[in-house]
């Protein structure tokens, strides 16, 4: 696996992969994260494209491992276009599940931005974002939805 830190306008993150496929992003790499090869062609141009116009989109070779569950959240994660959000509760009904084992899933998804966990909201407010309900993390939530062109209202703060 290697890795490197690609800079971006929400800060530093760092990606993590195997030849051509996507491991992981990491929203926030510790200061000591090394550049150890060159960023896949494919997954750098397609971030870069992406945070230049929000509503572009991912088709990078990842390896998401994760449980079966984990994997169709993360599948219902990547339906949501650019722009709009689902609550834990919408996609727990749709996956007959609850919405608290999607937070979960969200929470343990190794792609965030690729995998737009960020679209996935609570009831009311946000809620979290990679294992976070305030802080940092919650702000680059909110800054990702408003790059996307989400509208965020009174409910979605």
């Amino acid at each position: 696996m290697l890795k490197a830190v690609l800079a971006t306008p929400l800060g530093p993150i760092g990606l993590h992969w195997t030849g051509e496929t996507l491991l992981g992003v990491d929203l926030e790499p510790p200061p000591a994260m090394a550049d150890e090869g060159e960023v896949p062609s494919a997954v750098g141009r397609q971030l870069r494209a992406y945070f230049a116009d929000g509503a572009a989109l991912f088709e990078v070779p990842m390896e998401l491992r994760g449980t079966p569950f984990q994997q169709r959240v993360w599948a219902a994660i990547r339906a949501i276009p650019a722009g709009t959000t689902r609550t834990y509760a919408d996609l727990a009904r749709d996956l007959g599940s609850a919405p608290r084992a999607v937070g979960q899933a969200c929470r343990a998804n190794p792609c965030p931005i690729v995998v737009p966990c960020h679209r996935v909201v609570a009831a009311r407010g946000l809620g979290g974002f990679a294992g976070e309900r305030s802080g940092h993390k919650l702000a680059l939530k909110r800054q990702l939805l408003r790059h996307e062109g989400a509208t965020v209202d009174a409910g979605v703060q």
